[in-house]
């Protein structure tokens, strides 16, 4: 099951850290195996949350999320995307952009840097939204009670996320604008830069998860009528709307997925940076960390381990929150990769250690996974 699930990343693995020895010898190697590291322990939240979205979708499309996925989030995100926003904020062509990072690596990574606040802002509010609505949404099994269950009651107003969401966004390019007039007024321009580019990624997630979840909806509609009707659908011939939905429904759910994806992504491109302004160790390194988020999905999602650690999801989705937070903060101020990582990978462990512990208190009093959802709040 490992090695069916693994084998590519393996084979990925092997494979750029032989280009790396090639392309700059040993160093680069270290250099390469480093950035791999990074991007596993910045995206394994990704992986859990992701996890949560793709069990909805047959193997088909599974496939295709580790395939064309693959291909998106690999060449698209960790090889391109840097590419395409030196591009942009340079205002030059994607064909000099490529020559500026293979020729002149360090003006590159200015140019990077200087396009940082539009990227963590549209990032951050993506990011921000998820975890919003997850927090507010009312759910039989709570991780924390005590906070989500005023959270919960909260959600019941309407469009309460997108509010709070707004509000942050608002503060943040205030206090970006207000940072630069102390310092000259040299960056005034970047405060609505981070507005606008927070607005699109708010937009962003209610386009995109908006039709991913009528979509899904519709589907379960379908199936519950098609459920219902099963001998009047035989006699008038096979139902494909049925069919027909799946395949909208499973596309948008894809493509939110590959929009997830590339918010994760931001931390881990932007944080590479500090390790090396090498874009092709870059591409190998982020490359081959996001061959495993992506195989660690799958391999959450047939091992049914959502399933039997309740609290995982709660765990990824606050280690979202978390690294939207951090996303929109790093628009100022700098913070180090090593926190970024850590933060994530407390939350989800610490959600896997009280998922146990669950676990271990239901078959100690009996208990077994259907009578687990009538629980709510008994994890910390």
């Amino acid at each position: 099951m490992v090695l069916k699930t693994f084998g590519w990343s393996f084979a990925i693995t092997a494979l750029g850290l032989a280009a790396a020895v090639l392309y700059g010898g040993w160093p680069a190697f270290g250099i390469v195996a480093i950035l791999s590291i990074l991007e596993i322990s910045l995206s394994f939240d990704n992986a859990v949350v992701n996890a949560g979205i793709l069990k909805k979708m047959n193997a088909f499309w599974q496939k295709i999320f580790l395939t064309v996925g693959v291909l998106i989030a690999v060449f698209g995100m960790r090889l391109v995307f840097p590419v395409v926003i030196v591009a942009i904020s340079a205002k030059i062509g994607p064909i000099d952009a490529v020559d500026l990072a293979m020729n002149d690596k360090d003006m590159y990574k200015q140019l990077v840097t200087d396009a940082h606040p539009s990227i963590a802002a549209f990032g951050g509010m993506f990011l921000l939204m998820i975890f919003l609505d997850f927090i507010f949404e009312d759910r039989d099994i709570k991780w924390l009670a005590w906070l989500e269950r005023p959270l919960a009651k909260l959600g019941k107003i309407d469009m309460l996320s997108a509010c709070i969401a707004l509000i942050v966004l608002v503060i943040t390019s205030m206090t970006f604008a207000a940072n630069a007039h102390q310092h000259g007024g040299a960056h005034v321009d970047k405060a609505q830069t981070v507005l606008v580019s927070g607005i699109l990624g708010l937009i962003t997630y209610m386009i995109v998860g908006g039709l991913s979840g009528f979509f899904e909806n519709k589907l379960e509609e379908e199936e519950e009528a098609e459920h219902e009707a099963e001998e009047e659908a035989k006699r008038s011939g096979k139902p494909v709307s049925a069919v027909a939905m799946a395949g909208k429904a499973a596309f948008f759910m894809f493509l939110y997925l590959e929009v997830l994806d590339a918010s994760f992504s931001f931390d881990g491109v932007i944080g590479a940076f500090a390790i090396t302004n090498d874009i092709v160790l870059m591409a190998l390194g982020l490359g081959i960390g996001a061959m495993y988020v992506r195989s660690l999905t799958v391999y959450l999602v047939r091992q049914g381990t959502l399933d039997d650690y309740v609290y995982l999801e709660h765990g990824a989705h606050y280690a979202i929150g978390a690294l939207a937070v951090i996303l929109l903060v790093t628009i100022q101020y700098e913070i180090n990769e090593i926190i970024t990582g850590l933060v994530g990978v407390v939350l989800i462990a610490w959600s896997f250690w009280s998922s146990v512990r669950r676990n271990n208190r239901l078959a100690a009093e009996g208990g077994d996974g259907d009578g687990a959802q009538a629980e709510v709040g008994a994890g910390v």
